[in-house]
């Protein structure tokens, strides 16, 4: 035998009783591990069984909700929208028409005291809005204006004149005349006052003591005059009566420039690029702007008035109409113009705003503005 074989049998002989116990620790071990991975694999498969249930009940929540997702893209929701816009529009405009006529009601009172058939239509008009009817309501809203239109036209056509009226297409040189004037398109009643600006000043009074945005203080044109110790007198701006209903939240008030008599301005931060027209009176003095823009803030000058539209600018009519219905009916239209050293205030009687552009450009003023008219005319004199 070899050294190097012997020494392997030696070798093999010190291993041998490793080499069993490894082996029974191996079965031990093996084993065990099977009982282990038993175990594991049963709890692993009811995990899985529980996961299973959830990921089934999962599945047909999602089924259901992609059934509500499909049903709902079947739904055109822009039409929808569109048609409630299309409601609420209808609604406002309804609205907006009833508050328009009742305001054209309050206009027609001032010339007759026969609306009582008119009254009771607008008293059914609320009874509509009030069960929101808004078809009806709307469709009694136009029959009311429609009638109210014609009753105010049956009494433009039977205005009649006083037979002794002077007839005259020039003003007077001074004081108070109330004359006929004709023109190709119809005679027409002028109350008008005329003054010499070289012995006369004109001022603009006001009830409240600065801009006023609402229930504003007011007084009548005679308590104006007399407490401004003036000879004749005259309404001014566009003014919001409390009687409107659209002019809640800003009674009284006016939104037009001018400066008053103790020369303050008023309304002057919303009129810096007003292109709202204007007069300006200083001393001998008449200057009309086509809009307030072009005036400063001078205090300088003994008045300012802003108001629309100018109908006569250098002697030529500068309005013609602008398809507003108030400005295109017939009605009492006064009116502030000048010609040189002389200034007018009056009313042109029943007549339309652009018609009493062209009575004042036949009368040969030189400018003329357009002054508060309606119900709210008033001339003292």
């Amino acid at each position: 035998m070899t050294p190097f074989r012997r020494k392997l049998i030696d070798y093999r002989n010190k291993l041998e009783p490793y080499i069993h116990r490894g082996v029974l620790i191996g079965f031990v071990i093996f084993g065990g591990a099977s009982w282990y991975l038993y175990n594991l694999l049963t709890q692993t498969t009811d995990h899985l069984s529980q996961k299973t249930q959830v990921l089934t009940e999962t599945n047909e929540l999602l089924s259901s909700a992609s059934a509500e997702l499909t049903a709902l893209k079947n739904l055109d929701q822009y039409l929808i929208n569109k048609d409630l816009e299309a409601t609420i529009s209808a609604v406002e405009k309804t609205y907006k028409q009833t508050v328009s006529v009742y305001e054209d009601l309050l206009e027609l009172r001032t010339k007759s005291d026969k609306t009582k058939e008119f009254d009771n239509l607008f008293a059914a008009i609320l009874t509509a809005l009030s069960k929101r009817d808004y078809v009806v309501a709307a469709s009694d809203t136009k029959t009311l204006a429609g009638k109210i239109q014609a009753e105010n036209e049956r009494i433009a056509r039977e205005f009649v004149m006083p037979a002794n009226l002077t007839a005259s297409n020039t003003p007077p040189g001074a004081g108070f005349q109330r004359q006929k004037v004709s023109l190709d398109i119809g005679e027409y009643m002028v109350s008008i006052i005329s003054a010499d600006l070289n012995s006369t000043r004109v001022v603009v009074d006001t009830a409240s003591d600065n801009s006023c945005g609402n229930e504003c203080p007011v007084m009548s044109v005679a308590a104006y005059a007399a407490r401004s110790g003036a000879f004749a007198a005259i309404n001014g701006s566009y003014f919001c009566p409390a009687s409107y209903p659209s002019c809640a939240g800003k009674t009284n008030s006016f939104d037009t420039l001018l400066m008053n008599k103790n020369k303050v301005y008023f309304n002057s931060d919303n009129n810096v690029y007003s292109s709202v027209p204007a007069v300006i009176f200083s001393g001998s003095s008449a200057r009309f702007v086509g809009a307030s823009s072009e005036w400063g803030r001078d205090t300088g000058v003994d008045s300012v008035l802003a108001n629309q539209p100018l109908m006569v600018s250098g002697g030529n009519v500068t309005f013609g109409g602008d398809g507003d219905p108030k400005k295109g009916s017939k009605g009492n239209r006064s009116f502030v113009g000048a010609t040189g050293s002389t200034v007018y205030i009056g009313v042109v009687h029943n007549a339309t705003v652009a018609e009493a552009a062209r009575v004042l450009s036949a009368m040969g003023m030189q400018g003329a503005l357009n002054l508060d008219s309606g119900g709210s005319t008033a001339l003292w004199n």
